[in-house]
């Protein structure tokens, strides 16, 4: 008999990324180049696209799959935008916002100190998708948070999630 299966696959998190890309496998090439992505799996199509495929970055799984647009599965480049941003806690925000630049990405804000503790970049990877990518410096209490958003903006209060 085999063992109890767990609810969500080892390896996983509550919530996984997935992404519908017009050219997922250049996709998947990128995202090793831009973020040092692993490649954990891939099921292609039987025209070589891909059905399936799955990266890991740090710690967490990103799916990725080609469009299909009979199903309704359609990525940013056909929607010409997307309102979703992938979030990535890295080490050294700079030196992966530079790296995913030099990939391919194109830069949409660069790396600064942020209010609520976090270097902090944007960009916007080569199929539509955008990303942040940044470095927690500093634990920010909520009320400190609240006076350098005020300071910054004239109002405002931190992000969930930060001290």
């Amino acid at each position: 008999m085999a063992g109890k299966v767990s609810p969500i696959p080892e390896g996983f998190h509550s919530v996984t990324p997935h992404l519908i890309i017009k050219g997922a496998a250049a996709a998947i090439d990128f995202y090793k180049k831009a973020f040092g992505a692993e490649e954990i799996m891939r099921m292609a199509t039987p025209d070589g696209g891909v059905m399936h495929g799955e990266i890991k970055i740090g710690n967490s799984h990103i799916m990725i799959a080609d469009e299909f647009p009979q199903m309704g599965c359609l990525s940013p480049k056909t929607l010409n935008g997307s309102p979703v941003t992938v979030h990535l806690y890295v080490n050294d925000c700079d030196a992966v916002f530079n790296q995913a630049v030099k990939a391919g990405a194109t830069p949409a804000m660069p790396p600064v100190d942020m209010f609520w503790g976090d270097r902090y970049g944007k960009i916007v990877d080569p199929f539509g998708h955008h990303w942040s990518v940044a470095t927690h410096k500093e634990d920010v209490t909520p009320e400190e948070c609240g006076r350098r958003a005020a300071a910054a903006f004239g109002g405002g209060s931190c992000p969930a999630g930060h001290k």
